[in-house]
């Protein structure tokens, strides 16, 4: 029988995911994942996470597993490359990558650091912070809390039947000056959020689409109370 021209032919394959990780300095230690914003790269996110992180904490980075090519900062100068996480082509396979994605490392990092796994903690900055709300209320019985900011939430965040409440924490960071997500647009974040979260703290900084120095001194206190529960 003869397939019709327009039907998109798929093969599967396999692609390695990339990710940086510190370890604690104790075993059963509390795990921070967190993730970059498009066009950034596990390695620029490590570092705003070493800032951020208490220091009993481990730290996994891990990458978009979308790359780009960004124009050099100088003419002529070596090409830049950039990460993201989504495509406008058939999302919700970059979602269902991103979930996998997520598990996977939970399951390896808990099995070979030994860390505690009722202790995981999630942050997403920009475009992963959507994403990550996704899988967190998804599969809320991995993880103890979850921080986003300068984000948005799902697009089908009020009609989605896969969202489930969630005895966990969530702490939304926005900025004041942010062109990207204006305080109109988070203005009901956390009534929004706190329909299924366990409890649900929203600030706003005076800040652009940035991580500024007050934003990582509360997540670090944020995450040391929440990590005490």
């Amino acid at each position: 029988m003869d397939m019709p021209d327009n039907l998109d032919r798929t093969l599967k394959a396999e692609i390695n995911l990339y990710y940086d990780f510190r370890p604690a300095p104790q075993t059963n230690a509390p795990l921070l994942i967190s993730l970059h914003g498009y066009g950034a790269n596990k390695r620029q996110m490590m570092r705003e996470s070493r800032l951020i992180a208490p220091g009993n904490f481990a730290i996994a980075s891990l990458q978009g597993f979308h790359q780009h090519i960004r124009d050099p900062k100088e003419p002529g100068g070596p090409l830049r490359f950039g990460f993201g996480w989504l495509t406008n082509f058939k999302s919700e396979e970059s979602v269902a990558v991103h979930h996998r994605a997520l598990r996977d490392l939970i399951t390896v990092l808990v099995a070979n650091e030994k860390l505690d796994s009722k202790r995981i903690f999630l942050l997403g900055f920009s475009q992963s912070c959507a994403l990550n709300y996704r899988f967190a209320f998804t599969h809320p019985e991995l993880l103890r809390g979850v921080i986003g900011i300068a984000g948005g939430l799902p697009g089908d965040w009020d009609t989605s039947k896969l969202y489930q409440t969630a005895k966990f924490g969530v702490f939304h960071l926005a900025g004041a000056r942010d062109e990207i997500y204006p305080p109109e647009r988070c203005q009901n974040y956390e009534g929004q959020l706190g329909t299924k979260a366990r409890d649900v703290q929203f600030r706003t900084y005076d800040a652009g689409h940035e991580i500024v120095q007050t934003m990582r001194d509360d997540i670090k206190q944020w995450l040391v109370a929440h990590d005490s529960h």
